[in-house]
């Protein structure tokens, strides 16, 4: 998995006060955790934005003023409610030798011929949570549709691979094509008016056949 530089200089006095003054500063108050204690740390408010604003998944290498580095995962962000500016974000530290869980995107390749003949694709699971050693992690997860029908769907147990886990039930559907809203809605029309005409027809029929004749019909 890609990693992205996030430069830091660790905080000797946290608090309130001195949360505002780095924040004023566009500085953006930082904490890591997972290791033998919590660092805190501040970095610039533009080191997150490959990090924060992009759909795909990126671990995080720590680099403080003192020479430290720490391999890391965002873990959680704060946004200002009214301009969106970061307030604070949790990292959480890795280790090679133990597993992490994370939510991968799931990008889909080629041309199902399906959405060709009128199907709509849907795709409910556009990220998946795995579980993997930080070396296994992989940058996204890769589902090829080029021969998907309309009906035909891919389930988690098509994408299980030995270098993680995939913490969902394998007959999970990740996508699937299906036969549009508009199709179904034409094809109920079409037999509702089928059914119509046919009764229109069998009255017409017990008028013509089936009705007693009148006296005047009689006397003929």
């Amino acid at each position: 998995m890609k990693s992205i530089t996030i430069k830091g200089s660790q905080r000797e006095i946290v608090g309130k006060v001195a949360t505002k003054a780095l924040r004023n500063a566009g500085k953006v108050p930082c904490v890591l955790y997972g290791g033998d204690k919590a660092i805190h740390f501040s970095a610039n408010e533009l080191a997150f934005s490959k990090l924060v604003y992009t759909p795909n998944v990126y671990t995080a290498t720590v680099e403080l003023e003192n020479g430290e580095k720490y391999e890391a995962i965002l873990q959680d962000i704060q946004f200002h409610p009214v301009t969106d500016k970061i307030l604070h974000v949790d990292f959480y530290q890795l280790f090679e030798d133990k597993e992490i869980t994370m939510e991968i995107p799931v990008k889909l390749t080629g041309n199902a011929p399906g959405i060709v003949a009128g199907g709509v694709l849907r795709f409910p699971y556009r990220r998946l949570r795995i579980k993997a050693l930080p070396t296994n992690l992989p940058d996204f997860i890769s589902l090829d549709i080029s021969n998907l029908e309309i009906g035909d769907k891919i389930f988690i147990k098509e994408v299980i691979s030995d270098e993680f886990s995939i913490l969902h039930p394998e007959d999970t559907v990740i996508c699937q094509v299906s036969i549009a809203r508009a199709a179904i809605v034409d094809e109920v029309e079409d037999e509702e008016g089928e059914d119509e005409e046919g009764t229109t027809e069998g009255e017409e029929g017990t008028t013509e056949g089936g009705d007693k004749a009148s006296p005047e019909e009689t006397k003929e």
